[in-house]
C-alpha cells in the first residue's frame, strides 16, 4: 500500500488523476479544472441516511463529503460543494481521524463522496485508519467519469464502488458536463474495471453491503441521459444481477434553468418508461426504493 500511496502522490506534480489530464502541478499550489489544491477539502463528514438502504442499514453510511469535482455538471445539486469548492483544507491525518470517528459513531461504511480528485489523500488517510483499527467496508462514490489507471490503483483496497451513469450520449455529455464528451466511452470502461475488482453486489446477514458495484443513474427530461441504452448496456456488459438504481431524484438546480430541455423536474410516466426499460432488458437486482415508486406511479395511474 505504501508504494501505491508514493505512486499517487507523485501524480500531484502533473496531475492526471481524471481523464481530463490538467497536467497542473498541485504540489506548487497550481490548479487544474477540478480547483482542488493538494490537501484535501471537507465540506462535511457524517452519518448520512440518504443512499440506498443497504449501504445507510439503522445508523447510517460514514459520509466523508469532498469539496470540487473533475465534472461540474450544469445541474449540480451540490453546487456550492462541487463548483464553488466551499469546505475546509484538512490534512491527511485528519481525514483518518474522522474515518475513525465515524466508526465509532457505528456507521457501516466510510463513504468516499467525489472522491477522485483526492485519491492519493485517501489512500495514505486510509493506510493511517487502518493502523488505528478501521475495519469498515471502503466506498468509493464517483460520478464514474474514471481512468483505468487510477481504479487499478484502488483494486484490492475499494470494497464497494458505486459510480454514476449519467449519459449515453457524446455531445449530451460534453453539453451539460463541461466539454466532457468523452464521458460515457470512459464510463463504461470505468465500470467494468471496478466490476472486475469487486463483483456484484454482496450483503452481511442483516442486509448490509460488504462488497459490490452498485450503479446510479438518474432519469432526465426528454430522454436527455439515454436510459434505455443504459440499461441495454447493463445488460449485455455486466451480469443482469448487477445493482442498478433508476432515479426518479431529478430537480431544477444550479444552472439547468439555462438548458430549456431540461429546465423541468421528470414527469411519472418518463420515470415509469425508464423503470420498463430495465425489466424489458431483464435486469433482475432494481433498488427497491426505485422499484417501491414505479409501483406507487403505477397505483395511481390506476386510480
Amino acid at each position: 500500500m505504501a508504494q501505491r500511496i508514493n505512486q499517487a502522490y507523485a501524480m500531484f506534480e502533473n496531475c492526471q488523476l481524471c481523464p481530463r489530464k490538467c497536467g497542473v502541478n498541485r504540489l506548487k499550489g497550481e490548479k487544474g479544472f477540478c480547483r482542488a489544491p493538494v490537501k484535501p477539502v471537507i465540506f462535511s463528514y457524517h452519518p448520512h441516511f440518504g443512499e440506498e438502504m443497504s449501504v445507510v442499514g439503522e445508523k447510517g453510511s460514514g459520509t466523508i463529503f469532498f469539496s470540487n469535482c473533475n465534472l461540474r455538471c450544469v445541474f449540480c445539486q451540490n453546487w456550492p460543494i462541487a463548483h464553488e469548492g466551499k469546505g475546509k483544507e484538512v490534512q491527511d491525518e485528519d481525514l483518518a481521524d474522522m474515518m475513525l470517528h465515524l466508526q465509532k459513531m457505528g456507521c457501516h461504511n466510510i463513504n468516499l463522496v467525489t472522491p477522485t480528485h483526492v485519491m492519493p489523500n485517501i489512500l495514505n488517510a486510509t493506510r493511517i485508519a487502518l493502523n488505528k483499527g478501521l475495519h469498515l467496508p471502503l466506498f468509493y462514490n464517483t460520478s464514474g467519469y474514471e481512468r483505468l489507471e487510477i481504479l487499478k490503483i484502488l483494486d484490492g483496497i475499494v470494497d464497494i464502488y458505486k459510480p454514476d451513469m449519467k449519459y449515453m450520449d457524446a455531445d449530451k455529455a460534453a453539453k451539460y458536463s463541461a466539454g466532457a464528451s468523452d464521458y460515457p466511452e470512459v464510463t463504461k470502461k470505468a465500470i467494468l474495471e471496478m466490476h472486475r475488482q469487486v463483483g456484484v453486489h454482496k450483503l452481511d446477514e442483516q442486509g448490509i453491503a460488504i462488497r459490490g458495484l452498485m450503479i446510479r443513474h438518474l432519469v432526465m427530461p426528454n430522454r436527455v441521459a439515454g436510459t434505455e441504452k443504459f440499461v441495454k448496456w447493463v445488460a449485455e456488459a455486466l451480469p443482469k444481477s448487477t445493482y442498478v438504481n433508476i432515479m426518479a431524484q431529478y430537480r431544477v438546480e444550479y444552472k439547468a434553468f439555462d438548458y430549456p430541455e431540461i429546465s423541468r423536474g421528470i414527469t411519472a410516466q418518463e420515470f415509469l418508461e425508464a423503470m420498463g426499460w430495465a425489466e424489458k432488458y431483464g435486469l433482475t437486482n432494481l433498488d427497491p426504493q426505485s422499484v417501491a415508486t414505479r409501483n406507487l406511479y403505477r397505483h395511481r395511474g390506476s386510480n
